[in-house]
């Protein structure tokens, strides 16, 4: 039987729940055992697909098409395994599945309650991993914290699961904040004490406590801590803030959070964890060699984690090549044909986010120009893609009008159309073209070079599409269809003859990239920015003797 093992928080959001379960996940791993996370989101959204990027950052997709939490990336780049749609569950479809029920009649005519209809639905999920056989252990994180309305439902369950399971197959992982008074100059443990006492009184009593800090927790605060909130003295566990994510396994093994955790669960291992090749990437990361400067063009980056994936696969392709990959945030919004060059100026690469709307469309398209006529590495993904295409056939083609009809329904020249299997659609949730898809790559491309295969399967979201009719064109002027699934003829990859690195893909990428297995566009990506910079180094004495 699987061992459960839940995460709360308390205090404030954002104090990274979701890297703890995925740091502690990593451990048990590492021991040789089999993990998995799921993540319980309270919000009445049936899954994040429909919410902006400003609500609730990125929207993770998984293998099987599940549009899910930001955190499933960090579990799957952590461990490098899948998630699927049973790792991320919301208060909406819980909801959802228990009306669908009672609809049906599977009540019996009983009045249907929070307790135990719903709490009883939100258990059956919990469990539902752990009864697959598949795990030795199942995380559970609780979005929110405690003392959240919307949140109690979960709470309640998991002091259900407490008591319904032997005490050896549960443990409560509670992260909370101790806060540092500059005034005072000291921390401050009472609002930790005062979320495990609201924890408490719902009836659930944390085994373990993480404690969010700026600075290292004192023999005597630690003893207060486990005094005040009734836990063992090696079970409150500091968790100080880190350079990078990535560190965090190795501050928690170091604080023993999976030997508490195992000892509690009675859970025994032949191998201490060995995170030799983990420190080998951290080394890396930490002590690079070079750095280069990429462009990253969008819609939403006054919140990070809308680019999170893009962001971390930008930290797994720079540490495997020693590089630090500063990456510049440019607003497209703020692009213009009068200020690209001033804009892009000292770039070693460009990259073209994903994105949906006709905001800020036309500065991707700017910058997409200035990158292939100044020979500047490109890489544009999902919505980047189909800018790269407009901008092709508005100057290369000589169609000024070229459009998706994402943006312009009536444009004389759909380079971008509406999928065919999309037009009848009414409904938004859950209706794009959703997870894995094969594709098959063109020999002597550059994508087949990029891969090393010439069959890939790559995780999509989206519902326009390269217009099929103006392939020929595109082709004989030097845009290349170098990836196309094999199903239904669908264009995934574009890349320009000529130009030292310029590709397009209508699929994400950055979905795939973990710190053990770096996506190689993003890789090679890396690579064409490195050889940029190095051009450009060469070329500047060259270019100053000249002016002179």
């Amino acid at each position: 039987m699987a061992k459960y093992i839940f995460v709360t928080g308390g205090v404030t959001s954002s104090l990274g729940k979701g890297i703890v379960a995925a740091s502690l996940a990593k451990l048990l791993q590492a021991r040789g055992l089999r993990v998995t996370i799921q993540k319980f989101d309270p919000y009445i959204n049936v899954d994040p697909g429909t919410l902006n990027p400003y609500e609730h950052g990125e929207c993770y997709v998984t293998e099987d098409g599940a549009e899910t939490d930001l955190d499933l990336g960090h579990y799957e780049r952590f461990l490098n395994i899948f998630t699927s749609q049973a790792n991320n569950v919301t208060t909406g479809r819980i909801y959802q599945t228990v009306i669908d029920q009672e609809r049906q009649g599977a009540y019996l005519g009983k009045t249907v309650q929070v307790v135990p209809h719903i709490t009883d639905e939100i258990k059956r999920r919990m469990r539902l991993l752990g009864e697959s056989g598949q795990y030795d252990v199942v995380i559970t994180e609780i979005g929110g914290t405690v003392g959240d309305i919307e949140s109690l439902p979960f709470v309640e369950s998991v002091r259900q699961l407490q008591w319904e399971l032997p005490e050896s197959d549960t443990v409560v992982v509670h992260l909370t904040l101790i806060p540092y008074l500059r005034a005072a100059k000291e921390l401050k443990t009472k609002p930790t004490q005062h979320s495990v006492r609201m924890l408490s009184q719902e009836g659930v009593h944390p085994d373990v406590i993480v404690c969010r800090t700026e600075h290292s927790l004192s023999p005597e605060l630690r003893r207060k801590i486990a005094l005040f909130c009734n836990v063992r003295l090696e079970a409150v566990i500091e968790s100080a803030d880190a350079q990078t994510i990535y560190e965090v396994p190795l501050m928690m093994m170091r604080e023993g959070l999976d030997t508490i955790v195992m000892k509690k669960l009675e859970l025994t291992s032949n191998q201490e964890p060995d995170l030799s090749k983990w420190s080998d990437f951290l080394h890396k990361l930490k002590r690079p060699k070079h750095k280069v400067s990429i462009g990253l063009i969008g819609k939403y980056i006054e919140l990070q984690d809308a680019y999170k994936s893009i962001l971390e696969a930008f930290v797994h392709a720079g540490a495997i090549q020693e590089t630090e990959v500063e990456v510049v945030n440019l607003h497209s919004e703020h692009i213009t044909p009068s200020n690209v060059s001033e804009q892009l100026k000292g770039l070693d690469g460009l990259l073209v986010a994903p994105g949906f709307g006709h905001r800020g469309v036309e500065g991707k398209i700017e910058a997409v120009r200035y990158a292939r006529e100044n020979g500047l590495p490109f890489f544009g993904i999902c919505l980047g893609m189909q800018m790269a295409a407009i901008e092709f056939a508005r100057h290369v083609l000589h169609h000024p009008h070229a459009h998706s009809t994402e943006m312009d329904a009536k444009t004389p020249d759909p380079v971008i159309d509406l999928m065919e299997d999309q037009k009848q659609l009414q409904a938004k949730g859950g209706t794009m073209r959703l997870g894995a898809y094969p594709c098959v790559l063109k020999s002597g491309s550059l994508a087949e070079k990029i891969y090393g295969a010439e069959r890939i399967s790559e995780r999509h979201r989206h519902r326009w599409e390269f217009n099929n009719r103006y392939l020929e064109a595109f082709e004989r002027a030097g845009m290349q269809a170098s990836g196309v699934n094999p199903d239904t003829g669908l264009v995934e990859v574009i890349e320009l003859k000529g130009h030292p690195f310029f590709i397009g893909v209508q699929y994400h990428p950055e979905l795939k990239s973990t710190v053990e297995n770096p996506h190689p566009i993003f890789v090679h990506f890396i690579q064409a920015a490195l050889h940029q910079q190095q051009l450009s180094a060469s070329a500047s004495p060259i270019k100053a003797a000249l002016e002179s």
